[in-house]
């Protein structure tokens, strides 16, 4: 078997099963390009992506480029000669001229059934939609946004309770052997990507931190969905006594019989606290109050102490 000169492109956890297929491929990896090293945790140090740890680990070159613009990158990258580049959740738009580099191109890893939810969150457009089915597919960078033809697709069914993270969690283990088996296929010659179908079509942005918040007039359903796709980032919330409160994961609890809570109204027991909502109620998991750490509800009620007109609004 002849083996392809790879670069790898990604950041963040969910690229690193890709890198880790690949190093173990037998292809060669030439070079690592991840985003530069950002300002993380309370002393705001500066840190290396987890690509980036991943590859010094293992020895492999890493490339930072401020913008993929960059004349120096770009000489850096043609004199590596790649015959394809394989990127996984970079974090940052190619230039044509970085795109015509390899000589098989580059081929993305993107966590949907393209050409469903294009864009910058398509796993947490997938659960906040109420999809049951989503996956991942490798297919050819092009200049526009994931609309290159596709290789291979892999499915996954959404749970019930995933959250981004969660389902995010086994897309990158599966997406990661079906980008390695897409260059295996490339470098054999036996795979030719396909165009994407004009329907079917749907986008998403990035999820802002307005964009987590919960209006609890609406349905039960869609704000555990919300509540879901925004688990672990940015992380939903609501507001008590005028002040943040970050919300886990809650469930959605028949209607009561005795009574009937209103949106953001709050009935506390013992070992439970729901709160109402355009239809039935959510029963809430964890909460996470200003600069403390997530606790479980009831921990925090009995510490808040909500009187009977104070709710969540």
């Amino acid at each position: 078997m002849t083996v392809l000169r790879i670069v790898f492109a990604g950041t963040p956890a969910p690229a690193l099963p890709s890198l880790e297929a690949l190093l173990n491929s037998g292809h060669e990896i030439l070079a690592v390009i991840t985003r530069p090293p950002a300002r993380a945790g309370r002393g705001r140090q500066l840190v290396d992506s987890e690509v980036s740890v991943l590859a010094q680990q293992a020895g492999i070159p890493v490339l930072t480029p401020v913008s993929a613009r960059d004349p120096e990158f770009l000489a850096t990258l043609t004199g590596l000669a790649p015959d394809a580049a394989a990127v996984v959740a970079y974090g940052a738009l190619l230039p044509q001229t970085v795109l015509d580099v390899p000589t098989h191109g580059w081929i993305n890893l993107h966590f949907s059934l393209l050409p469903a939810w294009r864009g910058a969150a398509p796993v947490a457009a997938a659960i906040r939609a109420g999809d049951e089915i989503t996956g991942a597919s490798t297919f050819a960078l092009e200049a526009g946004l994931d609309t290159g033809p596709v290789y291979g697709t892999v499915t996954e069914t959404i749970r019930p309770t995933d959250t981004t993270g969660d389902l995010l969690d086994r897309l990158s283990v599966s997406g990661a052997a079906l980008l390695r088996a897409t260059l295996d296929g490339i470098e054999a010659g036996t795979l030719t990507p396909v165009p994407q179908p004009a329907d079917g079509v749907s986008h998403v942005g990035k999820i802002t931190v307005a964009d987590a918040q919960v209006h609890w007039d609406h349905p039960a359903m869609a704000i555990d969905r919300l509540i879901r796709s925004c688990t672990p980032e940015p992380g939903s919330w609501t507001t008590f006594r005028g002040e943040r409160l970050g919300l886990g994961p809650a469930a959605p609890v028949e209607a009561l019989p005795d009574r009937v809570l209103a949106p953001g109204e709050l009935q506390i027991g013992k070992k439970e606290v729901l709160v109402g909502t355009g239809t039935t109620p959510l029963r809430l998991g964890t909460v996470r109050p200003p600069g403390k750490q997530a606790m479980a509800a009831a921990d925090w009620a009995r510490g808040s102490r909500p009187n009977e007109h104070e709710g969540l609004t």
